[in-house]
């Protein structure tokens, strides 16, 4: 659904994109993660044609982006991270509003209207004003409208952004109906655990450069071997630490109440080979894992440890 090759961006001598390549499938959640000025939201901004690249290519089922503007715009949902003012509007000439602007009108649009209304939980919202509603149904709103003439991609930049948990709820479960019905979306976010809920695949961001993509489950496999093992015993502990001293894998070793937790640098037959060790020895083990990975995990090992992931 959307390839990029080269694509590069600079703000006078800052580097917004750094010869940036990135596909992602139709049908796809796509996730945009790392900190600010990684270049998340001009990638996003020059997919939706709002921001001209410096070159590069970027290709929206088939078109080429860069080059036909017009035809993307049809293509192409975009939601924003800040709303804007619409003073005396109500919900429903809102979306009104919206849908002229693709030469929606009549019947049709009104069942598109009622529709989009009913997916983001507004329907009884559709003679409020707009600026009544709280910051989660404009968001929601916002969604509605960029869906108005039915596109292909959806981009939301920091959606969930400033909204409460139940705002938060809310709106996830909107996205994943969305992807339910086989749209192709792509969100910024910088609230990790919810977005890892959503996405199926990722990319991480940092410094203009794509460090990481792929599928959720195949990344965090892929990092998982940097999370700790952790053994819990029955008895004889003091001969389990004796082995895992013995054990080329093992970089690191600390107690927590009835388990031994170490940083193991083994694969997974140098797992089994150890659990085999510990048995052997005598050690009666009753837990033998290691911690599952996740994207929040992934994003501090990837960039290093970088707190704000917006």
């Amino acid at each position: 659904m959307v390839t990029i090759h080269n694509l590069t961006k600079s703000y006078g001598r800052f580097r917004a994109l750094n010869n940036l390549n990135l596909h992602i499938d139709q049908g796809d959640i796509f996730g945009f993660v790392g900190p600010n000025g990684a270049g998340k939201t001009t990638t996003m901004r020059i997919i939706c044609g709002l921001l001209q690249a410096d070159w590069g290519e970027v290709y929206i089922d088939g078109v080429d982006a860069l080059m036909h503007n017009d035809m993307i715009k049809r293509k192409v949902g975009y939601v924003p991270d800040f709303f804007g003012v619409y003073d005396n509007f109500k919900v429903m000439e809102y979306m009104e509003f919206y849908g002229s602007m693709y030469d929606l009108n009549g019947e049709t649009l009104h069942k598109t209207i009622l529709g989009l209304l009913d997916l983001v939980n507004l329907s009884d919202k559709q003679d409020a004003y707009v600026d009544g509603l709280s910051r989660g149904m404009k968001q929601r709103l916002c969604v509605a409208r960029a869906l108005i003439h039915n596109p292909k991609l959806l981009i939301l930049d920091e959606p969930a952004s400033g909204l409460d948990p139940r705002a938060r709820f809310e709106m996830k479960e909107v996205l994943k109906n969305l992807g339910a019905m086989g749209k192709t979306i792509i969100i910024s976010s910088h609230i990790l655990p919810e977005l890892g809920e959503m996405c199926n695949s990722i990319g991480v961001m940092e410094k203009g450069n794509l460090v990481a993509s792929g599928k959720v489950e195949e990344i965090t496999r892929r990092s998982r071997h940097s999370n700790p093992l952790t053994i819990r015993v029955l008895d004889n502990k003091d001969t389990a630490i004796q082995i895992l001293k013995q054990t080329p894998w093992v970089e690191k070793i600390s107690i927590r109440d009835d388990s031994i937790i170490i940083a193991f640098s083994g694969d997974d037959e140098e797992m089994s080979q150890l659990l085999s060790a510990l048995v052997t020895g005598g050690v009666k083990v009753s837990n033998f894992h290691r911690e599952p990975g996740n994207l929040e995990t992934l994003f501090l090992e990837i960039t290093g440890g970088a707190k704000d992931a917006r």
